[in-house]
């Protein structure tokens, strides 16, 4: 069994992703176990010798904070406070992205600013390590005070209330709590807004996509080089010295593996007889390099968020402060999740351009695909399906980060609509996943009626192993179950 320790060192996207993907266990270190335990004991201290209102821990919430608790109230409060916030509606969170979700809020507790008791984090290691998955709801968060209802609907299971996802079935908190033979955790004063605010929600969809985006942009590079070749195109574009000249390090990168990628392709060496390729070919380095540009900005911006203690108020016990502030606020990474889908679409444009020019009887390749068309479409249509999912994600990319509401009787008086963004974000990676998907399923059969001429060791090692689970189609046949082959195959091989 593999075990990740939680502490105050760094941790990458990477290594999130290595963590959800090969099952590890987590465990706190001993430094992070006395960051919060000081943290707690501070807190506590204060609260006995403080005369001011603290906000959320001796006052109510929101636009409620001038009214005032009494002492024996303050655990109520807490609880209080999570059942009041869960209102999550619409789809589930994926059960994935509600583990990136625990891990995150365990990694921000851990910082030692937020107040948490120890067994409270203790128990979200607990449901981590045991895949307990908490249902929580798409729907309800503003991105303001963080993921306040998303939060609440992760957390309600460690008070035995709501519900989760275990070993496959549904069931309550109290269920999951008697079956585990545990005991509801018992709220101290601040831990149910240190649970509540902050950006997890937010950051969890967030590190999802980039790992997805770094993926389907690799794809994006083969795919695009299959179809070069297929359409008979020319390697000039991507000659290093076109691109030294305009030195985007995303362009630079694409151009140099496109050139890798058809190294030793007896296609690409064939003479040509047209002089240039359309856009969508001849400016893949541009196109998906200033994807890859933008992937990069989003990924540090994350890296810092995920890096991050955003509850509120914020705990500093070495500067004898509580402090009610901002941190919880969603704009920082709003704006980044946006771009992120704006670039991803735009991934997903250019490949559903180079389906069009694969089906559309140019260069040599037979109208729609197929070697006896009129009695057969062929693969007419998936041009048609990757046109009205580009088109879904053309609507997607509208920023949500640039709308606000205000809440709470305008005391949240400009939201960051964040948690839409990366509900958009989601949508946007799963589309773009199966435009290219389609343009693969496209460029594998433009390619063999090239032969016996053949792309590139690297690009035929690529179409023969989609062979495998995608045959070469003859006649028309059913084509759904293919593109869903496709989609698992890019998402499966290695």
């Amino acid at each position: 069994m593999q075990t990740h320790l939680i502490s105050a060192e760094h941790l990458t996207i990477e290594r999130i992703g290595e963590i959800i993907r090969n099952g590890y266990k987590i465990e706190l270190s001993d430094d992070a176990r006395q960051r919060v335990k000081s943290c707690r004991s501070y807190l506590e201290k204060k609260i006995v010798r403080n005369r001011k209102p603290i906000y959320g821990v001796t006052t109510g919430f929101g636009a409620l904070c001038n009214v005032s608790i009494s002492d024996d109230d303050l655990a109520q409060l807490q609880v209080n406070l999570i059942k009041s916030h869960a209102c999550g509606v619409g789809a589930r969170v994926p059960n994935e992205i509600v583990k990136i979700m625990m891990l995150l809020k365990v990694q921000s507790l851990c910082y030692g600013y937020s107040g948490c008791k120890l067994d409270t984090v203790q128990r979200l290691v607990q449901f981590f390590n045991a895949d307990i998955y908490p249902v929580v709801y798409k729907q309800g968060s503003l991105g303001a005070s963080g993921d306040l209802v998303p939060l609440a609907h992760l957390c309600l299971p460690l008070l035995g209330l709501g519900e989760v996802e275990y070993q496959g079935k549904v069931m309550s908190g109290e269920e999951i709590l008697r079956k585990k033979r545990w005991k509801p955790i018992a709220l101290g004063s601040k831990e149910g807004l240190a649970l509540l605010n902050g950006t997890q929600n937010m950051s969890a969809f967030a590190v999802w996509a980039l790992l997805q985006a770094q993926r389907l942009s690799d794809w994006a590079d083969k795919i695009a080089a299959m179809s070069l070749d297929a359409f008979d195109g020319c390697i000039e574009p991507f000659h290093a010295c076109v691109h030294a000249i305009r030195p985007h390090q995303g362009q630079i990168e694409t151009a140099a593996r496109m050139r890798e990628l058809l190294q030793g392709s007896r296609l690409i060496a064939n003479p040509k007889k047209h002089v240039q390729d359309p856009y969508s070919f001849r400016c893949v380095p541009q196109v998906h390099g200033a994807v890859k540009d933008t992937i990069r900005y989003v990924k540090s911006v994350i890296d810092t968020e995920i890096n991050s203690a955003t509850d509120n108020p914020m705990v500093c016990p070495d500067e004898d402060l509580i402090i009610s502030a901002g941190n919880f606020h969603g704009e920082p990474i709003a704006l980044p999740m946006d771009f992120l889908a704006i670039a991803l679409s735009e991934l997903a444009n250019i490949s559903e351009r180079r389906i069009y020019r694969l089906v559309s009887g140019s260069r040599g390749l037979p109208s729609f695909l197929v070697a006896n068309p009129g009695l057969n479409s062929g693969f007419m249509i998936t041009q048609y399906t990757a046109a009205s999912i580009v088109s879904l994600n053309k609507s997607l990319a509208m920023p949500s980060s640039v709308d606000s509401i205000p809440s709470c009787q305008d005391q949240e008086d400009l939201v960051s609509m964040g948690a839409n963004a990366a509900i958009k974000l989601y949508k946007v990676i799963l589309n773009t996943e199966r435009v290219l998907a389609i343009e693969l399923f496209n460029a594998a059969q433009a390619l063999e009626f090239r032969l016996p001429l053949k792309s590139s060791p690297a690009i035929m090692a690529i179409h023969d192993a989609y062979r495998k689970v995608v045959p070469f189609v003859l006649d028309d046949e059913l084509m759904y179950p293919h593109i869903a082959h496709s989609v698992e195959f890019i998402r499966n091989y290695e």
